[in-house]
């Protein structure tokens, strides 16, 4: 008995097939170079984009902080010596190399601190990111390919929490909890945040379903599933993957703009949120303090950003 499954693949494959997929005819002259299809001509735009170059290369140097802080300080994030007390770049000739950005109010090193805190804002970053694609992703997904009731209803439920002011309502979520942890803060931002990805995902549904070769594959008598997975899911992802690579910089800002509130993390965990917040009251006698984390704070989120929007120029043929 023949495999229905591979039959329907072959068929609607060859149903979309443009001309130049045909077999030459004889006599003719050597066949062209096979076309790329949209992720290789965007690949191949992202290797010559310079924005692409150095965010990666931030990005890359982010995650191995991230995963090996012991690889760039020894020194201690949570122990200090009062002796160091908000000591800062002037006696640079007095101490170890840890402190070659100052100490703060309890004589910890802000270079370990930096290090250290790098680890928080990348796991609630790239965690918030996952769980509101996938969540965002399901739904716009259902919404579009079904309309309908299913799309009333879906879509009135991303209304609801697309109206509620995203910081103003991670603040209640996070204060029903009496102990502020990193996956708290990546419950209260996953809550409210998947809403964007949601409608993103629902219009290129909509758009991508028209297309010939899923009539082509419903004809055929392919199920609802693999058509999902195999012929709309992977034409409907580029805007998305555009939205929630920009959109991971706004979640790192978003933790610490709630970390400096005090609705976010808090001691002992160590965030760029944090430290902000206390340099915020030493900013006329040990500015350090502050600086540093805010500086790490704004080129974290600007090559996110950045790598956003070189993916999003790759992948829009409009664009180039």
């Amino acid at each position: 008995m023949p495999d229905v499954t591979k039959t329907v693949d072959t068929a609607v494959e060859d149903a979309v097939a443009p001309p130049s997929a045909a077999e030459p005819a004889k006599g003719a002259g050597p066949a062209k170079e096979k076309a790329r299809s949209l992720w290789g001509d965007a690949w191949a735009d992202l290797r010559r984009n310079p924005y692409f170059l150095v965010s990666s290369v931030l990005i890359l140097i982010l995650l191995i902080i991230t995963a090996f802080p012991g690889w760039f300080t020894s020194a201690s994030a949570t122990k200090g010596d009062l002796v160091h007390h908000y000591l800062g770049q002037p006696e640079l000739g007095k101490i170890g190399s840890e402190g070659w950005l100052g100490y703060d109010g309890q004589g910890r090193s802000v270079y370990s601190r930096l290090i250290h805190g790098t680890r928080a804002s990348v796991i609630v970053g790239i965690c918030v990111t996952a769980i509101v694609t996938l969540v965002g992703g399901i739904m716009g997904m259902l919404a579009g390919y079904f309309g309908g009731v299913i799309d009333a209803l879906l879509s009135r439920l991303t209304d609801i929490f697309f109206g509620i002011p995203f910081l103003l309502g991670a603040m209640v979520v996070l204060q029903s909890f009496t102990e502020r942890t990193v996956w708290v803060v990546v419950f209260a931002l996953a809550f409210l945040g998947w809403t964007q990805i949601a409608r993103v995902m629902r219009g290129a549904v909509i758009t991508v379903k028209q297309a010939d070769y899923v009539h082509a594959a419903k004809a055929l008598g392919a199920g609802t599933g693999r058509i999902l997975l195999r012929h709309i899911l992977p034409n409907a992802m580029a805007p998305v993957i555009v939205v929630a690579t920009i959109a991971l910089g706004g979640y790192i800002s978003a933790e610490a703009t709630l970390s400096y509130l005090g609705l976010g993390l808090s001691a002992p965990t160590i965030s760029w949120g944090v430290d902000i917040s206390a340099g915020v009251q030493q900013i006329r006698t040990a500015q350090h303090i502050l600086l540093y984390p805010s500086i790490m704070l704004s080129l974290t989120v600007l090559a996110f950003i950045m790598l956003g929007e070189a993916v999003r120029n790759a992948l829009d043929p409009k664009l180039r």
